[in-house]
């Protein structure tokens, strides 16, 4: 930028003075300062716009780095989820366990006999609580249709004697 000193504004004040008037000096002097006003508030509009720009590229650089992450989170935990649900379906239907226990796990034979035997007492005895069946008339037991006719339609009392 243009350097200048106090000896150099002193020559261009007598040069303006000489060449201008003593007239329209001030006229002139004001006129020149309202524009060096002007030009520094357009250069500081412009500065201050290209560096908003570059914090907008930077926050949008930003939301994309963010929205990337969370959908690699989101993926992972999708997939988790998914494969939790399907280990737990496969052991609902008593189907082997999709992935191979880790080889540092040793499951003897009476181990595994256990865990089958409990996978087919709860398919047997289902997930429904006793309590929930007594409470809304869930049969526990299978009953006849004659059992059933007996059981809520008691038979009524006789007079008559057989013997």
């Amino acid at each position: 930028m243009i350097d200048l000193g106090l000896s150099k504004l002193a020559l261009i004040g007598v040069v303006a003075l000489v060449v201008i008037g003593p007239e329209k000096l001030p006229k002139v002097a004001r006129m020149a300062g309202t524009l060096y006003g002007r030009a520094q508030r357009y250069l500081n509009e412009v500065k201050s716009e290209v560096s908003r720009e570059i914090e907008l590229e930077e926050l949008r650089n930003l939301q994309k780095d963010v929205e990337q992450t969370a959908q690699s989170f989101k993926d992972e935990v999708e997939k988790s989820v998914s494969s939790s649900i399907s280990e737990v379906e496969s052991a609902w239907r008593g189907d082997a366990p999709a992935a191979p226990p880790p080889p540092s796990a040793t499951v003897t034979d009476l181990e595994r006999k256990a865990r089958d035997f409990r996978r087919k007492k709860l398919v047997r005895s289902s997930a429904i609580p006793a309590w929930y069946k007594s409470r809304n008339g869930v049969r526990g037991r299978v009953m006849s249709g004659a059992a059933r006719v007996r059981k809520y339609r008691p038979a009524a009392k006789s007079n008559r004697s057989f013997f």
